[in-house]
């Protein structure tokens, strides 16, 4: 994946979230979910509704981290019992470490603390931190070039 695509898909999900069509994890998933040819129908996205503002308001782990960990697994999740899951539980660990790096924290609650919630400050903050979350799933669902 080139910069240009990713710089693109990281556009579509800050785009999706401010216009208001999706939050966070929605707009992550949506925007892996269309890139990957759709495996899943649109309407999955249903899947990734009650993770924004920290799992439906309860503050914890932030819904755009949430929704880049479902998106990873639509490349490399389980599709069956007993499956291997090393590389699906390595890569969101990796993800994980990267969105806590780059932010400082996990937890919603923390993560915009410093906004009044609603605010434009608020919003753009979490704009940026969902298209973040979507240049960080695209990075290890496109590494060694290509879908």
């Amino acid at each position: 994946m080139n910069e240009v695509t990713m710089q693109e898909l990281k556009q579509k999900a800050e785009e999706l979230y401010r216009s208001g069509a999706y939050l966070c994890s929605e707009a992550v998933f949506t925007v892996v979910n269309d890139y990957l040819g759709r495996p899943l129908p649109p309407e999955a996205v249903r899947i990734t509704s009650g993770f924004p503002v920290g799992i439906g308001h309860a503050g914890c782990t932030c819904g755009a981290l949430n929704g880049a960990i479902i998106a990873l697994g639509l490349k490399y999740g389980r599709t069956g019992p007993k499956q291997d899951n090393k590389k699906i539980i390595a890569l969101s660990k990796e993800v994980h470490d990267e969105f806590k790096q780059q932010f400082g924290s996990t937890c919603c609650r923390v993560l915009i603390k410093k906004f009044d919630f609603g605010s434009s400050e608020h919003l753009e903050h979490c704009i940026r931190i969902t298209g973040e979350s979507t240049k960080m799933v695209c990075n290890k669902l496109f590494e060694g070039g290509g879908k």
